[in-house]
């Protein structure tokens, strides 16, 4: 399977990645599909992605913050929106083994035509991913607010 970067970009402040997630989050709002949309978000700790999936979750109206699920592993909050009616979000950072996901209906969620799955340390279970799987890679840049952000598909 071969992936291309589709976009790239440097990410100045927390704000900066939150406003390139709230404007994929509203692309994707927009877009009929049929099944879940799955992002999947890779990345050293504390690299941008949880700051990105606050921006995604707020420009899908979600008030509350957001906090990563590290031990529930997944929440799942609900939405308004024409063509998504669930955000799901999952952290996978304690999962040891993909078949972990498979007791929390994950294989189910993946056929939710109005769902979009943000899965943050998505590389622990990239084997049971799809293969149209949005990528998003986070690292640290240069300077400690800097932060590079890749999307591959």
């Amino acid at each position: 399977m071969h992936m291309q970067i589709l976009d790239s970009l440097t990410a100045t402040s927390p704000a900066v990645t939150k406003q390139f997630a709230s404007t994929l989050a509203r692309e994707i709002a927009r877009t009929k599909s049929d099944r879940a949309r799955v992002i999947a978000l890779s990345g050293n700790l504390g690299a941008g992605k949880t700051t990105f999936t606050q921006g995604f979750a707020k420009a899908l109206g979600i008030a509350r913050p957001v906090q990563s699920p590290t031990f529930v592993v997944m929440k799942v909050y609900e939405l308004k929106k024409k063509y998504l009616k669930h955000l799901v979000h999952i952290d996978a950072y304690r999962i040891e083994t993909p078949r972990e996901l498979d007791h929390l209906g994950f294989r189910e969620l993946l056929k939710d035509k109005d769902a979009v799955i943000l899965i943050e340390w998505a590389d622990r279970v990239k084997k049971i991913l799809p293969n149209d799987t949005t990528w998003i890679t986070f690292e640290h840049g240069k300077k400690s607010n800097e932060r590079s952000i890749m999307i591959r598909k």
